[in-house]
């Protein structure tokens, strides 16, 4: 249940469609042999989301996922300490934001993951649900 509601605050967060999901094949994402339908495929069945599974002991498949995640923990809970889930919390908001408008990447061809959203919705729109901008903080929220 906590995956497919995720799921479901994500789509309301973003400003783009999610076409696609690609995840491991754990309890919270495949039904059981019991059950028919799992309640996350269903969650991306109504927003139109094509479901992708993972092969089973093959976990560099999410490659991509797995590198963010060390990344994440090597600028977060392996160079500090904190004193609370608060703390932690903020500090992990600060780095998202300094990820997401500070550092340019390669594979974005030297953009900023927010400035090749902004790109993508200048070229395509109808991509996007609502406009990116009123997403970020700043002056344009």
């Amino acid at each position: 249940m906590e995956a497919a509601q995720f799921l479901r605050d994500l789509v309301e967060a973003v400003p783009y469609r999610i076409h696609t999901v690609l995840t491991d094949n754990g309890i919270q994402f495949t039904p059981r042999k019991q059950d028919i339908w799992h309640i996350f495929d269903r969650v991306c069945d109504e927003h139109g989301i094509e479901h992708r599974l993972t092969k089973v002991n093959h976990p560099w498949t999410n490659g991509q996922v797995e590198q963010m995640n060390r990344t994440i923990k090597d600028a977060t809970v392996k160079r500090y300490h904190y004193r609370s889930h608060d703390e932690l919390g903020a500090h992990l908001q600060l780095f998202i934001d300094a990820y997401n408008h500070a550092r340019r990447l390669k594979t974005l061809r030297g953009l900023t993951p927010y400035e090749y959203v902004a790109q993508i919705w200048t070229e395509e729109p109808k991509r996007f649900r609502p406009n990116p901008y009123h997403h970020s903080k700043g002056p344009n929220t």
